[in-house]
């Protein structure tokens, strides 16, 4: 599951052995103010294996933990993102009780930048044509959507079965912020797009590896 506002085209430079059946889910339109757990129980339709691990990068791994409430899984795998809302860093719990974050879609709507802020990070190089390639869900309804069912994401717990990939220099997340276990690197937010040499080395044993 790709980041917020993200294509599954983030993605690409992974290259995984061929016994590894690996499918990509897109975001789907919310409904009106859809309760992210109701949006993660839609999501579960599109996975069609039982058992399945998932992967989510950024808010992507967000939903998938919500998806794991949902569907037995084998593991969740994390990769830039958080386990629990404790998680979250200063700004957004700020925002969840001003509701400034209610104006960042707008900003999004007629920047681009900004929106490749948020979404990659400051590690990533700014250039039009790349964020226009990943960054393909920019409806003002998902956007709103997404950025408010982050704020107030209200999971307290850090699940079971979760493997979590890091950035040493993630400006999305901070890793301060985070707690332990973590497989850090050394990357920032948009680490599944600028090290995917350590994902092709390194995910495959961690997709075998009991948690």
């Amino acid at each position: 599951m790709p980041g917020m506002a993200a294509s599954p085209k983030i993605f690409e430079y992974i290259d995984l052995p061929a016994s590894i059946e690996v499918h990509l889910l897109s975001w789907i339109q919310p409904y009106e103010d859809e309760p992210l757990r109701d949006y993660a129980l839609r999501m579960c339709k599109r996975v069609k294996h039982k058992n399945p691990i998932l992967l989510g990068v950024s808010f992507g791994g967000v939903l998938v933990q919500e998806m794991a409430q949902h569907m037995e899984v084998e593991k969740i795998i994390l990769v830039s993102s958080i386990k629990n809302n404790n998680e979250l860093p200063l700004p957004m719990k700020m925002a969840k009780k001003t509701n400034a974050h209610k104006l960042l879609p707008t900003q999004w709507i007629n920047s681009l930048d900004a929106l490749a802020l948020f979404a990659f990070g400051k590690g990533i190089q700014k250039r039009l044509e790349l964020y226009q390639k990943y960054l393909s869900e920019r409806n003002p309804l998902y956007l709103s959507w997404a950025i408010d069912a982050l704020v107030h994401w209200d999971q307290v717990q850090t699940l079971e079965k979760v493997i979590h990939i890091h950035g040493l220099r993630d400006t999305v997340f901070p890793i301060k912020k985070l707690s332990e276990p973590l497989h850090k690197i050394d990357a920032g937010h948009a680490a599944i797009i600028t090290n995917a040499k350590w994902f092709n080395t390194h995910l495959p044993k961690l997709l075998f590896e009991a948690v």
